[in-house]
């Protein structure tokens, strides 16, 4: 589904990413885990057009998409949800949902996409009517997953999902991603928690200073502490 290959990403004179290759299969969670600065988010930005790379190749189900924008990338049906749980605040749940669905033009099916989302998200379905600014962290969480499930997305770039929340809350999104990779979608997710990487992804690169310094099973992360000590500050 997702191919990226030597990929490089600079900041003015600053070399975020270097050399970095890995593949997400298609119906796969490839997690990507390391401390803060190591250039996490900066891949997901690279996939989904926010930021050019400056050398590398991107490919999406086959096809070349290095540099493309992301409007163009959301066509592709590749979606990314932005750490800190980024939802339109002074707008309802069903608002935020509708603008979630800006790429498509058949209300009708918006509609059933809008009453499949509930069915996926009850607590969002009690607060439909609430603004996502009052909704609690975990609530607007999901109301990030579920804005971006509505345009139909083939690949889900997943930034952080866990951060900051309570582990009940926890437990929560990682059944969610869960129950997303079982309706066929493909997710490379963004993770410091590397307990949720371990619950739910199949394969883990860790980076460090803009370089994969680590790959193996997800499942293996938590016992390894050479790699929790060296890559992750654990």
């Amino acid at each position: 589904m997702l191919d990226v290959q030597h990929l490089e990403v600079w900041y003015g004179p600053t070399e975020v990413l270097r050399d970095v290759s890995f593949t997400v299969p298609a119906n796969a969670i490839i997690a990507l885990l390391g401390g803060n600065g190591s250039g996490k988010t900066t891949v997901l930005n690279a996939v989904s057009g926010l930021v050019a790379p400056r050398a590398g190749t991107v490919r999406v189900a086959g096809e070349d998409a290095t540099g493309a924008a992301p409007h163009s990338m959301v066509m592709r049906g590749v979606v990314q949800i932005p750490q800190g749980r980024e939802v339109f605040a002074d707008m309802t749940v069903q608002d935020n949902l509708e603008v979630g669905a800006a790429v498509q033009q058949n209300k009708r099916a918006i509609r059933q996409d809008i009453a499949e989302i509930y069915e996926l998200f009850p607590a969002l379905r009690a607060r439909r009517s609430a603004r996502a600014g009052v909704l609690s962290g975990g609530e607007q969480t999901q109301l990030a997953m579920a804005r971006a499930l509505m345009a139909r997305p083939r690949l889900l770039l997943m930034d952080e999902p866990s951060v900051g929340l309570a582990p009940l809350v926890v437990e929560t999104i990682i059944q969610t991603v869960r129950d997303l990779r079982a309706r066929g979608l493909t997710i490379l997710l963004v993770e410091q928690n590397v307990g949720v990487a371990a619950a739910v992804a199949d394969h883990a690169h860790v980076l460090r200073d803009g370089v994969i310094a680590y790959s193996g099973p997800a499942c293996d992360l938590i016992d390894n502490r050479d790699v929790l000590a060296s890559y992750l500050g654990r």
